[in-house]
């Protein structure tokens, strides 16, 4: 998690995690991590960057030894999915 909150999208100044982009985040016993991620947007103009970054992220993070990253619009990003304090740095609160 500490690793996806060093990503941020480019136009919002809250990182990947708190916004609410990472919809599951799991690392088995031998290493190997699941993620299953979203974009504010499908149109979203970091889609080609963000993935890679967060899987990156995850990669290098001590204990990981490989990484499954998927995409999904469903459910559809929305504000409510964003964390307290992610909803107040952008005026939602």
């Amino acid at each position: 998690v500490e690793s996806l909150r060093e990503i941020y999208d480019p136009e919002i100044p809250v990182n990947i995690y708190d916004l609410g982009l990472i919809y599951h985040l799991e690392v088995q016993e031998d290493g190997h991590a699941d993620v299953l991620m979203t974009l504010t947007a499908p149109n979203c103009p970091a889609a080609g960057i963000l993935p890679g970054q967060a899987e990156d992220a995850v990669q290098e993070t001590e204990g990981v030894e490989s990484v499954n990253l998927e995409m999904t619009f469903e459910p559809p990003f929305s504000p409510q999915m964003m964390s307290e304090e992610a909803r107040l740095e952008l005026g939602f609160m």
